[in-house]
């Protein structure tokens, strides 16, 4: 096998899986423009899940899949890090907090890189890390 990536194989989503399955939803939703396209219940290796497929309006896609485990609590915090990209990143914060996130690191220009950033939590603590596009 050499050391090209298969042609058809590509990332096309996000799983987060979460212990509020609807106030997390609500949250993306309402902070980042996300509508409710789907709800799954299903079972992962005898598991049963519960699953809200969430995308935007005029976009294709299911960019991010909020999934909970019925019985059992969601995994330690620090799985993962989202980052989403915005045209007004100030505007973002304020919303992350009107929606019952949290601000962990105020937005700012590194010096590293044209953009600025910061990092934003959801309500149960999830880490999300922001950008401003440059222009």
């Amino acid at each position: 096998m050499g050391d090209e990536a298969p042609e058809e194989t590509r990332l096309v989503t996000t799983k987060l899986v979460v212990d509020d399955l609807v106030g997390v939803s609500d949250f993306y939703c309402r902070a980042y423009g996300f509508v409710e396209r789907a709800r799954i219940q299903a079972e992962i290796d005898g598991e049963a899940i519960d699953e809200i497929l969430l995308g935007r309006d005029g976009e294709e896609g299911i960019p991010l899949i909020l999934m909970k485990y019925v019985d059992r609590p969601a995994p330690p915090l620090g799985e993962l890090a989202l980052v989403f990209m915005t045209g007004d990143i100030d505007a973002l914060f304020e919303r992350v907090r009107l929606c019952g996130g949290e601000v962990r690191v105020p937005p700012h220009r590194s010096g590293a890189t044209p953009y600025k950033a910061g990092f934003t939590a959801d309500p149960e603590g999830h880490l999300i890390e922001n950008i401003e596009r440059p222009g």
